[in-house]
């Protein structure tokens, strides 16, 4: 049981009340409820509840069977004709109905001026119910602003393990955001800082952001705090600093050369950037400390491909943080190219494609926790360079070939009912395209028609089950590479019949207009595109004369591409997908050390 106290979470909780989980009722219903609850109450009671000077008469066994609390201070002197008297100090007469509220009723409302006393309450009766329903509503409100202040209100209540848990990992997940907007930030203990920045899930993109937070947090009480910050600074892994900004920043900052026992931590990040001196055993340690990458938020795994002279079945995962490709690929893999996949509640999905004999209708599920395949529903028809979207948790394949014809057909897949359904026909036959989706609809765009590539693109509305023309895009795109990114679809690379490109268009849904993009480094079609860490990224594809393995990524505010690492295979027709908030990122991760 834990000590009453008062949660400082109103002022940080902007939501609107909602029920409990337990019972959805309607208003009407609940307050009848209330009403049949509280003249219950008042008939044939055997226990008065005093609060603050308010008496509550309830039923001795309603209020023991919802408390384990209340059974075990009556089980000594229980008698069912027996009348009992029990004062509750440090709740609150509101907060009192609300129990009994429950007891009678199993169903109460949760507001943002409630949930504190009613989590500490619930707790102190030991209504395990009750508090999973607080918890559940806290955590289904955490925000930038308020994650701090939710964990560290709960993180003493044992029965709130869950909700801690959870608001310990949002507050890694969004800790950039967290630092700019919350104020509860500087409020955090030495301790809580210190856990934070020193785990591998702290999501940063650039560990110069570490460094930031420490001087933010120990510039709120220099007098107080200056002795933290030497230790601090050894949770900053200032190996993976630009060798500028460490110079310049962290070596040469004012808080850092006035304070003495920073020297040696500065000394040893040193040594490590500049690689003066010998290294013994201990700076290798040191070595790995300082330059041990953060586990990324996300990994995108790029699946399949036409390499040399056939189909793939490599599996690559790629690390952003580590700036790095692994090898994934498992025992019983399918090699296939032109393929689509997508990814909905950690499972990829692995649609349609060729392995240089057959045109697959065939549908693969891999589950990447348990490394395991499994076949689901086929679709109605067989499609090899198949365009796939993800919208409300429905899978589209729109096109393709089918080994004798292009195809304008669609078709879409629910997996809680593992069927495909048929839908509305595009209004043009295309291989060769791709999709996606932005504002309810799923967009496809270019391909080839059989005859020539196309120009041509269109928008599906699943409320009218209809396909409608948008503006053609100004270059013909077979091999095209299509996503919706920063509110916009953008058309990447791809063969206009002549050349492979490298151009960049973007659509505008509000104007029904394209614009140029920035151009890519490398020309290529048939490569791979995901959004991974805010930014866009293309991997592989034909160049014109051979399959790559480069990959470069564009950031829409800079308008800028920039090369990343390889993969380790060339490939064209390979598809892309992202593993989001995956429990076992550190199987598809590079080596940490």
């Amino acid at each position: 049981m834990s000590v009453l106290k008062a949660l400082p979470l109103a002022p940080f909780l902007n939501f609107s009340p909602i029920k409990t989980k337990q019972l959805r009722m309607s208003d009407e219903k609940q307050q009848q409820q209330q009403n049949d609850s509280r003249h219950l109450r008042g008939e044939h009671t055997h226990l008065t509840i005093r609060v603050q000077h308010i008496l509550f008469k309830v039923h001795k066994t309603i209020i023991c069977a919802c408390s384990p609390f209340f059974r075990i201070l009556f089980s000594g002197r229980w008698d069912g004709d027996a009348e009992d008297f029990y004062d509750v100090p440090n709740v609150s007469p509101h907060i009192m109905d609300c129990i009994i509220q429950y007891a009678y009723t199993e169903s109460v409302h949760i507001s943002k001026e409630n949930v504190a006393e009613l989590l500490v309450t619930a707790d102190r009766f030991l209504i395990s119910r009750l508090v999973d329903a607080c918890c559940d509503f806290l955590g289904s409100q955490l925000a930038p602003e308020n994650c701090i202040s939710i964990f560290t209100s709960v993180e003493s209540f044992h029965s709130c393990s869950k909700l801690c848990s959870t608001a310990k990992l949002y507050i890694l997940k969004h800790f950039e955001e967290v630092l700019r907007v919350s104020k509860e930030f500087l409020e955090l203990s030495f301790d809580h800082l210190m856990e934070f920045i020193g785990r591998d899930e702290l999501n940063t993109k650039q560990e110069e952001m570490v460094f930031e937070a420490v001087l933010y947090w120990v510039d709120h009480a220099p007098e107080e705090r200056k002795t933290h910050m030497a230790i601090l600074l050894t949770k900053v892994r200032m190996g993976l600093m630009a060798l500028d900004y460490f110079t310049n920043k962290v070596r040469n900052n004012r808080m850092v050369m006035e304070n003495q026992s920073c020297a040696s931590v500065i000394f040893n990040a040193s040594k490590v950037l500049f690689g003066f001196g010998t290294l013994g055993a201990s700076d290798l340690v040191l070595m790995k400390e300082l330059t041990r990458p953060r586990l990324p938020p996300a990994i995108v795994l790029a699946i399949g491909g036409w390499s040399n002279n056939g189909p793939t079945s490599r599996i690559e995962s790629y690390n952003v943080r580590a700036h790095r490709w692994v090898d994934v690929t498992q025992v019983d893999d399918e090699a296939r190219a032109y393929h689509g996949t997508v990814a909905l509640d950690n499972v990829v999905y692995y649609i349609g494609g060729f392995d240089s004999v057959n045109y697959f209708r065939s549908v693969r599920k891999f589950n990447p926790i348990s490394q395991t395949w499994h076949e689901v529903a086929p679709m109605h028809e067989g499609r090899c360079y198949v365009s796939v979207a993800l919208l409300d948790r429905q899978i589209y394949a729109i096109g393709g070939h089918d080994g004798h014809r292009r195809l304008n057909t669609a078709e879409r897949y629910d997996p809680q009912t593992n069927k495909w359904t048929k839908i509305a026909t595009m209004n043009q036959c295309r291989s060769d395209a791709s999709a996606t989706t932005l504002h309810g609809k799923v967009y496809i765009c270019g391909g080839f028609s059989g005859i020539e590539c196309l120009f041509t693109a269109e928008s599906y509305d699943p409320q009218m089950n209809q396909w409608s023309f948008i503006a053609p895009m100004m270059n013909p795109r077979s091999g095209v590479s299509v996503i919706a990114y920063g509110d916009l679809v953008y058309a990447v690379g791809g063969f206009n019949g002549v050349n492979r490109l490298q151009t960049v268009e973007a659509y505008n849904p509000r104007t029904d207009r394209w614009h140029d993009v920035e151009p890519m480094i490398n020309q290529r079609s048939n490569s791979g595109i995901e959004v991974l860490d805010d930014r866009m990224f293309v991997v592989g594809g034909f160049n014109g004369s051979s399959t790559c393995s480069t990959v470069e990524c564009y950031d829409y505010k800079t308008s800028q591409w920039s090369e990343m690492t390889d993969m380790a295979i060339h490939r064209s027709g390979l598809s892309l997908c992202v593993l989001s908030g995956f429990p076992e990122v550190t199987k598809y991760a590079a080596n940490q050390d």
